[in-house]
Protein backbone atom coordinates (compact mmCIF):
# COMPACT_ATOMS: atom_id res chain seq x y z
CA UNK A 1 0.00 0.00 0.00
CA UNK A 2 0.97 3.55 -0.92
CA UNK A 3 0.57 6.51 1.74
CA UNK A 4 -0.11 9.18 0.20
CA UNK A 5 -0.19 13.00 1.37
CA UNK A 6 -1.74 15.40 -1.21
CA UNK A 7 -1.60 19.46 -0.99
CA UNK A 8 1.45 19.21 1.27
CA UNK A 9 2.76 22.93 1.70
CA UNK A 10 4.09 25.03 4.61
CA UNK A 11 -0.01 26.03 4.93
CA UNK A 12 -1.24 22.35 5.21
CA UNK A 13 2.21 20.84 6.99
CA UNK A 14 0.74 21.87 10.67
CA UNK A 15 -2.39 19.82 10.09
CA UNK A 16 -0.56 16.91 8.94
CA UNK A 17 2.08 16.79 11.29
CA UNK A 18 0.42 15.24 14.58
CA UNK A 19 -0.80 12.54 12.16
CA UNK A 20 2.70 11.90 10.82
CA UNK A 21 4.05 11.52 14.08
CA UNK A 22 1.15 8.98 14.82
CA UNK A 23 1.82 6.67 12.04
CA UNK A 24 5.21 7.31 12.68
CA UNK A 25 4.74 5.55 16.02
CA UNK A 26 3.13 2.39 14.02
CA UNK A 27 6.57 0.94 12.40
CA UNK A 28 8.09 1.97 9.47
CA UNK A 29 5.41 3.59 6.77
CA UNK A 30 6.97 5.46 4.07
CA UNK A 31 4.91 8.46 2.39
CA UNK A 32 4.50 9.93 -0.60
CA UNK A 33 4.10 13.67 -0.21
CA UNK A 34 2.72 15.44 -3.09
CA UNK A 35 4.35 18.99 -2.30
CA UNK A 36 2.86 22.16 -3.78
CA UNK A 37 6.12 24.91 -4.76
CA UNK A 38 3.45 27.63 -3.97
CA UNK A 39 0.22 26.55 -2.04
CA UNK A 40 -2.26 28.97 -3.61
CA UNK A 41 0.79 32.09 -4.71
CA UNK A 42 0.83 32.41 -0.93
CA UNK A 43 4.57 32.49 -0.69
CA UNK A 44 7.07 30.18 -2.49
CA UNK A 45 9.01 27.16 -0.46
CA UNK A 46 12.12 29.64 0.05
CA UNK A 47 10.39 31.78 2.55
CA UNK A 48 9.33 28.63 4.94
CA UNK A 49 12.98 26.52 6.15
CA UNK A 50 10.97 25.21 8.64
CA UNK A 51 8.76 23.28 6.32
CA UNK A 52 11.98 22.76 4.06
CA UNK A 53 13.78 20.94 6.96
CA UNK A 54 10.50 19.03 8.29
CA UNK A 55 10.24 17.61 4.22
CA UNK A 56 14.18 16.59 4.28
CA UNK A 57 13.92 15.51 7.14
CA UNK A 58 11.09 12.93 5.78
CA UNK A 59 13.12 12.71 3.18
CA UNK A 60 16.02 11.09 4.63
CA UNK A 61 13.88 8.92 6.95
CA UNK A 62 12.50 7.17 3.28
CA UNK A 63 9.42 9.17 2.01
CA UNK A 64 9.30 10.30 -1.53
CA UNK A 65 8.70 13.87 -3.00
CA UNK A 66 6.45 13.97 -5.95
CA UNK A 67 5.54 17.41 -7.69
CA UNK A 68 1.87 18.60 -6.91
CA UNK A 69 1.16 21.05 -9.19
CA UNK A 70 2.80 24.40 -8.96
CA UNK A 71 0.12 26.74 -7.57
CA UNK A 72 -2.75 23.88 -6.89
CA UNK A 73 -4.90 26.62 -7.78
CA UNK A 74 -6.72 26.55 -11.23
CA UNK A 75 -6.60 30.78 -12.34
CA UNK A 76 -7.85 30.28 -16.41
CA UNK A 77 -11.36 31.71 -17.64
CA UNK A 78 -14.25 28.44 -17.60
CA UNK A 79 -15.12 27.85 -21.40
CA UNK A 80 -18.70 28.26 -22.10
CA UNK A 81 -19.55 24.74 -21.89
CA UNK A 82 -21.27 22.26 -19.26
CA UNK A 83 -18.48 19.93 -18.64
CA UNK A 84 -16.16 22.51 -18.14
CA UNK A 85 -18.26 24.02 -15.42
CA UNK A 86 -18.86 20.63 -14.10
CA UNK A 87 -14.77 19.69 -14.10
CA UNK A 88 -13.48 22.67 -12.54
CA UNK A 89 -16.13 24.72 -10.89
CA UNK A 90 -18.42 21.93 -9.19
CA UNK A 91 -16.22 18.93 -8.96
CA UNK A 92 -13.10 21.11 -7.86
CA UNK A 93 -11.63 24.45 -7.78
CA UNK A 94 -8.06 23.56 -8.31
CA UNK A 95 -7.33 21.82 -11.58
CA UNK A 96 -4.76 23.94 -12.57
CA UNK A 97 -3.77 21.79 -15.33
CA UNK A 98 -6.86 21.39 -16.87
CA UNK A 99 -7.00 24.39 -18.91
CA UNK A 100 -3.43 25.70 -19.35
CA UNK A 101 -1.79 26.08 -23.06
CA UNK A 102 1.24 23.85 -23.56
CA UNK A 103 3.96 27.09 -23.07
CA UNK A 104 2.11 27.46 -19.63
CA UNK A 105 2.17 23.77 -18.70
CA UNK A 106 6.16 23.31 -19.07
CA UNK A 107 6.97 26.46 -17.56
CA UNK A 108 5.46 25.35 -14.58
CA UNK A 109 6.50 21.73 -14.43
CA UNK A 110 10.34 22.99 -15.03
CA UNK A 111 9.70 25.20 -12.76
CA UNK A 112 8.65 23.09 -10.00
CA UNK A 113 11.35 20.42 -11.52
CA UNK A 114 14.32 22.97 -11.14
CA UNK A 115 13.35 24.14 -7.36
CA UNK A 116 13.07 20.59 -6.33
CA UNK A 117 16.44 19.68 -7.91
CA UNK A 118 18.31 22.74 -6.51
CA UNK A 119 16.56 22.10 -2.63
CA UNK A 120 18.34 18.05 -3.03
CA UNK A 121 14.63 16.33 -3.48
CA UNK A 122 15.07 13.85 -5.49
CA UNK A 123 11.83 13.57 -7.69
CA UNK A 124 10.56 10.81 -9.85
CA UNK A 125 6.50 11.53 -9.90
CA UNK A 126 4.41 14.45 -10.98
CA UNK A 127 0.73 14.37 -9.77
CA UNK A 128 -1.86 17.27 -11.61
CA UNK A 129 -4.31 18.38 -8.79
CA UNK A 130 -7.37 16.77 -8.52
CA UNK A 131 -5.90 14.42 -11.32
CA UNK A 132 -6.80 16.59 -14.00
CA UNK A 133 -4.45 17.89 -17.43
CA UNK A 134 -5.58 18.51 -20.49
CA UNK A 135 -3.70 17.06 -23.52
CA UNK A 136 -1.57 20.01 -23.64
CA UNK A 137 -0.44 19.31 -20.16
CA UNK A 138 0.35 16.04 -20.80
CA UNK A 139 2.39 16.73 -24.42
CA UNK A 140 4.69 18.78 -21.63
CA UNK A 141 4.65 16.52 -19.49
CA UNK A 142 5.83 13.87 -21.60
CA UNK A 143 9.17 15.77 -22.63
CA UNK A 144 10.03 16.17 -19.20
CA UNK A 145 12.67 13.92 -16.90
CA UNK A 146 9.21 12.42 -14.74
CA UNK A 147 9.05 8.96 -14.19
CA UNK A 148 5.40 8.39 -13.49
CA UNK A 149 2.11 10.19 -12.80
CA UNK A 150 -1.31 9.07 -11.81
CA UNK A 151 -4.70 9.26 -12.14
CA UNK A 152 -7.79 7.97 -10.19
CA UNK A 153 -7.56 4.27 -11.57
CA UNK A 154 -3.49 4.20 -11.06
CA UNK A 155 -0.18 4.95 -11.23
CA UNK A 156 1.26 6.16 -15.55
CA UNK A 157 4.89 5.32 -16.11
CA UNK A 158 6.38 8.07 -18.45
CA UNK A 159 7.59 8.38 -21.00
CA UNK A 160 5.29 5.49 -22.75
CA UNK A 161 2.09 6.14 -20.72
CA UNK A 162 1.71 2.50 -19.43
CA UNK A 163 -0.91 2.44 -16.95
CA UNK A 164 -0.98 0.38 -14.30
CA UNK A 165 -4.28 -0.22 -11.48
CA UNK A 166 -4.16 0.53 -8.46
CA UNK A 167 -7.33 1.73 -6.63
CA UNK A 168 -7.34 4.68 -4.92
CA UNK A 169 -9.71 5.80 -1.65
CA UNK A 170 -9.71 8.99 -1.42
CA UNK A 171 -12.60 11.22 0.70
CA UNK A 172 -14.24 14.15 -0.14
CA UNK A 173 -14.74 15.99 3.43
CA UNK A 174 -16.15 19.40 2.72
CA UNK A 175 -19.96 18.62 4.29
CA UNK A 176 -21.25 16.05 6.20
CA UNK A 177 -23.47 14.13 3.27
CA UNK A 178 -20.37 14.31 0.78
CA UNK A 179 -18.34 12.67 3.94
CA UNK A 180 -21.19 9.99 4.54
CA UNK A 181 -20.88 9.49 0.66
CA UNK A 182 -17.17 8.94 1.24
CA UNK A 183 -17.28 6.39 3.91
CA UNK A 184 -19.62 4.04 1.90
CA UNK A 185 -17.40 4.72 -1.41
CA UNK A 186 -14.17 3.94 0.40
CA UNK A 187 -15.49 0.78 3.00
CA UNK A 188 -16.76 -0.43 -1.13
CA UNK A 189 -13.34 0.50 -2.65
CA UNK A 190 -11.17 -1.49 -0.09
CA UNK A 191 -13.47 -4.23 -0.09
CA UNK A 192 -12.87 -4.63 -4.43
CA UNK A 193 -9.38 -3.60 -4.13
CA UNK A 194 -8.24 -6.34 -1.92
CA UNK A 195 -6.93 -8.19 -4.81
CA UNK A 196 -4.64 -5.40 -6.64
CA UNK A 197 -1.20 -5.41 -5.84
CA UNK A 198 -1.02 -2.00 -4.90
CA UNK A 199 -3.82 0.13 -3.22
CA UNK A 200 -3.18 3.64 -2.40
CA UNK A 201 -4.58 5.76 0.70
CA UNK A 202 -4.86 9.18 -0.94
CA UNK A 203 -5.04 12.05 2.18
CA UNK A 204 -6.17 15.42 2.25
CA UNK A 205 -5.21 17.78 4.85
CA UNK A 206 -9.39 19.04 5.31
CA UNK A 207 -9.36 15.16 6.34
CA UNK A 208 -7.54 15.63 9.35
CA UNK A 209 -9.55 18.45 10.54
CA UNK A 210 -12.65 15.65 10.63
CA UNK A 211 -12.49 13.29 13.57
CA UNK A 212 -14.12 10.43 11.87
CA UNK A 213 -11.85 10.30 8.49
CA UNK A 214 -9.16 10.81 10.60
CA UNK A 215 -10.13 7.86 12.15
CA UNK A 216 -11.11 5.68 9.36
CA UNK A 217 -7.53 6.42 7.67
CA UNK A 218 -5.94 5.04 10.74
CA UNK A 219 -8.12 2.11 11.38
CA UNK A 220 -7.44 1.55 7.24
CA UNK A 221 -3.57 1.59 7.92
CA UNK A 222 -3.34 -0.44 10.89
CA UNK A 223 -5.63 -3.41 9.48
CA UNK A 224 -3.33 -2.92 6.29
CA UNK A 225 0.02 -2.99 7.83
CA UNK A 226 0.19 -7.03 8.72
CA UNK A 227 -1.04 -8.09 5.45
CA UNK A 228 0.45 -5.62 2.99
CA UNK A 229 3.81 -3.69 2.73
CA UNK A 230 4.01 0.38 2.97
CA UNK A 231 6.43 1.71 0.41
CA UNK A 232 6.07 4.84 -1.71
CA UNK A 233 4.35 4.82 -5.18
CA UNK A 234 8.08 5.34 -6.85
CA UNK A 235 9.31 2.13 -4.69
CA UNK A 236 6.13 0.25 -5.88
CA UNK A 237 7.09 1.69 -9.57
CA UNK A 238 10.44 0.42 -9.74
CA UNK A 239 9.80 -2.96 -8.41
CA UNK A 240 6.48 -3.32 -10.61
CA UNK A 241 7.23 -5.23 -14.26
Amino acid sequence: MAVVLHDVAPQTWPLYEPFVATLDALGPVPLTLLVVPDYHHRGALAAHPRFRTAIETRIARGDEVALHGYFHSDDRPLRPNPLDLLRRRLYTHEGEFAALDADEARRRLERGHALFAALGWPVDGFVAPAWLMNRAARAALADLPFRYTSDPAGLIRLPEWRPLAAPSLVWSARSAWRRRVSRHWNERRLRRGADQALIRLGLHPIDLRHGEVRAFWLRVIRELLPERRALTKGAWLRRAA
